[in-house]
């Protein structure tokens, strides 16, 4: 039995870190957060914006996994059903943000928040996806600038709205879904960018790939890079992070990165 830092933003704030980059992690938290927080300051990622909620745990997940990698997985929300309670408006100076998996009403009003306050977004609804009426999630579209999904995600995305990703992508500056094994589909500007999956070192845990990959958009998006090479770089980040047991035990140097890319794909992305 073991215990790892984990969690949407936690995951992406740390491989943003990684890359380079000062995330901003935003999340509400309960009174168990301070090994957490020590963490944060010992990695210098800013917890401005972590908002303890009192008498409430940290959001939790237990996975049990059999010899054959068969996982059960129970979730304690605790605090993440408190996230309305934080305000992006706090967070001044932010010039790209995600909304991932996190209480319904604080991921709808988040979004309301950024929207308003101009500050782009990238619309990652994850697990949470189910909770969200064909209404709510035709809200999000309008308002995001980004969309991510995976390939379940995907057709779930689909059934709930009633159009497809190529058609939902018009709505957007870029729809990317993630199949995998397989690789992921970037829909942008009336044009599908295929990006192929990186071979990885090891496949021991995909805990966290999902995270590690987002961090890779954030940062060409960030950037202003194009879409093969953000897409490429989420590819090297998430098969870095598959060789690893644990969404943070991944911790490569910058060179590393630019040395798998170059592997990859003949060049540096930095």
């Amino acid at each position: 039995m073991r215990r790892e830092f984990g969690g949407t933003a936690g995951n992406i704030g740390y491989n943003l870190k990684l890359l380079g980059e000062a995330p901003l992690v935003m999340a509400t938290v309960g009174e168990d957060i301070q090994p957490y927080l020590y963490r944060f300051q010992t990695l210098g990622i800013d917890a401005a914006h972590l908002k303890k909620i009192p008498g409430q745990f940290t959001a939790q997940a237990f996975i049990t996994t059999d010899l054959d990698d068969n996982q059960i997985t129970a979730f304690h929300p605790g605090a993440m059903n408190h996230a309305h309670q934080n305000h992006v408006t706090g967070a001044l100076g932010a010039k790209l943000a995600i909304i991932g998996p996190d209480g319904k009403e604080g991921m709808l009003q988040h979004a309301r928040e950024c929207a308003a306050s101009g500050v782009p977004f990238l619309f990652d609804p994850g697990q949470g996806l189910p909770m969200f009426s064909k209404a709510e999630l035709e809200e999000m579209v309008r308002l995001a600038d980004y969309l991510a999904v995976n390939d379940y995600e995907g057709c779930l995305l689909v059934e709930k709205t009633g159009r497809t990703l190529e058609a939902i992508a018009k709505d957007l500056k870029a729809l990317v879904a993630t199949q995998g094994a397989q690789g992921s589909v970037i829909h942008a500007a009336g044009r599908r960018f295929e990006i192929p999956a990186v071979a990885a070192d090891a496949l021991l845990d995909p805990t966290g790939c999902g995270d590690a990959y987002r961090s890779g958009l954030l940062y060409g998006i960030a950037k202003g890079w194009d879409w093969e090479r953000t897409g490429r770089l989420a590819s090297v980040m998430g098969s870095i992070k598959i060789a690893h047991r644990g969404g943070q035990n991944h911790r490569p140097s910058r060179e590393d990165i630019a040395a798998k890319f170059r592997q990859a794909f003949g060049s540096s992305p930095f």
